[in-house]
């Protein structure tokens, strides 16, 4: 219980110390931390200018990790941001010099504006945590998080992320646009200086092990386990869906949920908490068929939509629908 407690109060403090720069997404804030709990990557799309980019630094400040930052363009090459070997004339041998994607946290801005052969230079990392060149396996920091933005795909120049890569992201956080009110906060909270120059860590590497191992302690009853299972396989036969979910997306299910618990101090997870993150979740890892687009139909729309029909485990005991 100490454990718990102590986890819930670094997840909690982390939470407040990305609010003071992040105005009015409460949920978008908690939602990267969870991935950062559950070891998981964050896609985080939306417009440009709505605060894709101060999220992922917040939450990095907020870690106390290494960071870099790694600017995709068009003509940026997978051994930018991996490292290459150069001669050393001195030692008379090869030296690998270390990409930027040697840190903790790694924030790939604008990652669809690079070419698939660029992308495809994370994938080892995202999912191996290490990284191979010329034969030889180098490891990446641990705890070790990409935090990747991008513009929606229907922007001047910029390449559609693989289905292959789009699976290895956790979960998809859209931020939108503000309120009147929350864009007058922050063009207050901006009037002097940008609250990013004055955020400081609150939290330290070994404070974030805690938390991921806390997260994973965190009670997952077997008819929860078989809820986000019957979740992720409807999005297999479903005719808006050409390629449904993967068995990562269960995974990510339950392990989201026991995060979301911890954050909510409790030890076990409800078949809400699933609910709650079905559509960040999986709404990427699946692709809509071309006639269910034609009707303007979203992933995020089926997925809600499945939510509402699947009935919640357990709810025969209050008299609704028998599982």
């Amino acid at each position: 219980m100490a454990d718990l407690t102590r986890a819930r109060d670094v997840a909690q403090k982390m939470i407040e110390n990305v609010k003071r720069v992040i105005v009015g997404k409460d949920r978008a804030v908690e939602l990267g931390l969870i991935a950062i709990m559950c070891q998981g990557h964050i896609l985080i799309e939306d417009v440009p200018g709505v605060g894709k980019t101060m999220l992922a630094r917040s939450l990095a400040r907020s870690c106390g990790s290494s960071f870099r930052r790694i600017q995709f363009t068009p003509d940026l090459l997978p051994s930018d941001i991996t490292g290459v070997s150069i001669y050393n004339q001195k030692m008379s041998e090869f030296e690998f010099k270390k990409g930027p994607i040697f840190a903790q946290v790694v924030l790939a801005d604008e990652i669809n504006r690079a070419t698939p052969k660029t992308q495809s230079a994370l994938l080892e990392a995202m999912e191996e945590r290490q990284v191979t060149v010329e034969g030889v396996t180098h490891p990446v920091p641990r705890p070790f998080t990409v935090m990747a933005t991008q513009n929606p795909v229907e922007y001047e120049g910029t390449f559609p992320l693989p289905e292959a890569q789009l699976d290895r992201f956790f979960l998809i956080i859209t931020l939108g646009y503000p309120s009147p009110e929350e864009e007058l906060r922050i063009i207050d909270g901006q009037q002097t200086a940008h609250p990013i120059e004055s955020l400081e860590s609150v939290a330290s590497p070994e404070d974030i092990q805690v938390l991921q191992d806390t997260t994973r302690s965190v009670f997952v009853d077997e008819l929860v386990k078989q809820y986000a299972i019957t979740l992720n396989r409807q999005t297999r036969s479903n005719e808006d869906i050409s390629l449904g979910s993967s068995p990562r997306g269960s995974l990510a299910l339950v392990r989201g949920a026991q995060a979301l618990a911890l954050i909510r101090g409790r030890d076990y997870v409800l078949p809400d908490d699933v609910k709650e993150l079905a559509v960040p979740v999986m709404a990427h890892r699946i692709i809509v068929s071309a006639a269910a687009r034609m009707r303007g139909i979203q992933g995020s729309n089926i997925i809600s939509s499945l939510v509402d029909k699947t009935p919640v485990p357990g709810a025969q005991v209050r008299g609704v629908v028998k599982t």
